[in-house]
């Protein structure tokens, strides 16, 4: 038995199903985890002393790669100062004023531990604000494990929500309406019978835990219309795309203004942490000002707001956002001609350096048609990636990243087991090569290496 396995047994012996967050458990590949010793740039280490090219980052944080010196340098500085206060500190206005200047909608922020307490606190804001109950998720997207967000759709694509999970009351769920991604008469539908009612539609503006799919004929700029013609606030979860697909995420991709947004990961640098900022007017209704109660004994702590502070600096100084394009590009390029090479046409989502490979030729823009892509054909490719020493999420429904830096014949040579045959066929076993053009080190931008980027092969952590 490995180190690995050992630990597998330990840890199921004292924690739940021997993970902390189910997508570890590689339930979904029909297999038993690894655990990691160290990481470092773009590579992991198993407990084995197995070297992996890692395309998660921590799925997300890790946008400079693993253990980047200034992220180190200045936690090993804050820790100095001490671990925590529950006292205001520097830092922490220092991190709001610089979600401040690149977000643009956010005129004030508060910090917060997770991108679910983010969520959660954001909605409890927006039903103050407006004085209204209900509110529109999207089937499909993600927003942590808020009892009134772990919603499935109903009998009807117009029904409330049912829970989604054992433990949440029906009850806690009858205020939430599930509607289809990109379905704008499912929304018009929603908001004619319920509108005076609903306090805000929350939304992955790109859904990334569902895979990765896109906004169709101006979806989000209808939503931001629709919204605002009912009086209801509009929420972006940009807790994976914010600060990733660009320095003030999809938003200012797409040159919308939501009256909140949800944020976490790359602001923390490694360090568990999140945030939700908006209008002034908004935000002011959260306590000591307002009747909105929301609070935390660690939010804000101050060896996480360095961490974060000093991600976010060297992500705005060295010109990190083009050479994420860039890779992810490279990535792409190589990819579709695999594909092409190999007679097959399967889907292919990216934005910057969020990446999803789906094993279906049909398009994918919601839940539903992410979930024809073939799970058959996800398991051989993982494992046979693994193999290689590349690790992708261990889920057909998330999202990978491109790692950076990487050299180019390491990449090359490790990316070759990629994609199984057809299913039934008689090669069905076999993996075919990939000789893409992959992404390599060159350049300076940013000044440490970037890890993480693009949406998963696949992914729900």
């Amino acid at each position: 038995m490995n180190q690995s396995a050992q630990l597998f047994s330990r840890a199921r012996a004292v924690i739940p199903g021997g993970v902390n967050s189910p997508v570890r458990a590689f339930r979904n590949v029909d297999g038993d985890p690894f655990f990691v010793q160290s990481a470092k740039g773009a590579y992991i280490t198993d407990a084995d002393g197995r070297q992996l090219i890692d395309y998660i980052g921590t799925w997300g944080p890790a946008i400079l790669g693993h253990a980047p010196e200034p992220v180190l340098n200045a936690v090993h500085a804050a820790v100095n100062r001490g671990l925590g206060y529950g006292i205001p500190a520097p830092s922490e206005v220092d991190m709001a004023e610089m979600i401040v200047r690149m977000v643009p909608s956010v005129e004030k922020v508060r910090m917060v531990n997770s991108g679910t307490e983010a969520t959660m606190s954001a909605i409890r804001l927006a039903r103050g604000y407006t004085g209204r109950r209900k509110i529109i998720k999207f089937i499909g997207c993600y927003h942590g494990h808020v009892d009134s967000l772990l919603v499935a759709a109903g009998s009807g694509a117009l029904t409330f929500g049912e829970p989604d999970s054992a433990g949440v009351p029906r009850e806690m769920t009858q205020l939430t309406i599930t509607v289809p991604y990109n379905d704008r008469e499912a929304v018009k539908k929603a908001f004619e019978l319920h509108g005076r009612d609903i306090a805000a539609v929350i939304l992955e503006p790109f859904p990334a835990n569902a895979g990765l799919y896109f906004p169709q004929n101006g979806f989000l700029h209808f939503l931001r219309k629709i919204t605002r013609q009912y009086d209801s606030l509009l929420i972006f979860d940009e807790v994976m795309t914010g600060f990733r697909v660009a320095p003030g995420g999809v938003q200012q991709l797409h040159g919308i203004t939501p009256d909140l947004t949800c944020m976490g990961k790359v602001i923390g640098g490694g360090l568990p942490v999140g945030a939700f900022g908006g209008r002034a007017e908004i935000m002011d209704c959260l306590s000591p000002l307002g009747s909105v109660y929301q609070a935390g004994t660690l939010s804000g702590n101050p060896v996480a707001m360095a961490a974060g502070l000093a991600q976010l600096r060297e992500l705005l100084e060295g010109n990190a956002y083009d050479r994420l394009e860039q890779l992810g590009a490279r990535l792409e390029a190589g990819i579709r001609e695999a594909i092409r090479k190999h007679g097959r046409n399967y889907t292919f989502h990216r934005a910057g350096s969020m990446f999803c490979l789906f094993f279906t030729e049909e398009e994918v823009y919601d839940l539903d048609t992410a979930q024809k892509a073939s799970k058959a054909l996800f398991k051989p490719f993982f494992w046979n990636m693994l193999e290689q020493g590349v690790y992708f999420a261990p889920s057909p429904m998330k999202r990978d990243s491109s790692p950076w830096p990487i050299r180019k014949k390491t990449l090359t040579a490790r990316w070759k087991p990629c994609m199984p045959a057809s299913p039934g066929s008689a090669n069905a076993s076999q993996p075919f090569h990939c000789p893409w053009n992959t992404p390599t080190s060159g350049g300076r931008s940013p000044r440490v290496g970037v890890t993480d980027g693009a949406p998963s092969l696949i992914r729900m952590a």
